[in-house]
């Protein structure tokens, strides 16, 4: 199974989606992983405002930071090696790359208020 990591641009939490004009593409994409990890696959998120050492710690997303900027993010590495950047991966690619064989599913759960609130409920201070 190949590992999946995602390093984000600076985001208002981990999962950015947070305050009150909600990216449904974030909505979205954190679905999708949640959707990737239930089913066995192995990924990880790096957001640049709250994980900084995790892009200084790998030499494709420190060198990817230095050509392309912060701009050029998000990044998407599979086993190490560039498979996209500037956009999120939809679930059937990221189905793809974790080397699942199950359907993928077209169902997408919402995030968001309604289930503990902005990024982790009351108690989080991104909001």
């Amino acid at each position: 199974m190949s590992k999946i990591e995602v390093f984000e641009p600076a985001l208002c939490c981990a999962t950015g989606v947070c305050g009150e004009d909600v990216d449904q593409q974030l909505v979205t994409f954190s679905a999708d992983m949640d959707f990737i990890r239930s089913q066995g696959g192995d990924i990880a998120r790096y957001n640049l405002a709250s994980e900084p050492q995790a892009f200084a710690e790998n030499d494709a997303a420190k060198a990817f930071l230095h050509v392309s900027g912060s701009a050029g993010l998000p990044l998407v590495l599979v086993d190490g090696v560039t498979a996209m950047t500037g956009r999120y991966p939809d679930r059937a690619q990221l189905a793809t790359w974790a080397g699942l064989d199950a359907p993928v599913g077209l169902g997408i759960t919402e995030v968001g208020a309604s289930e503990g609130g902005c990024c982790g409920g009351a108690a989080s201070s991104c909001c």
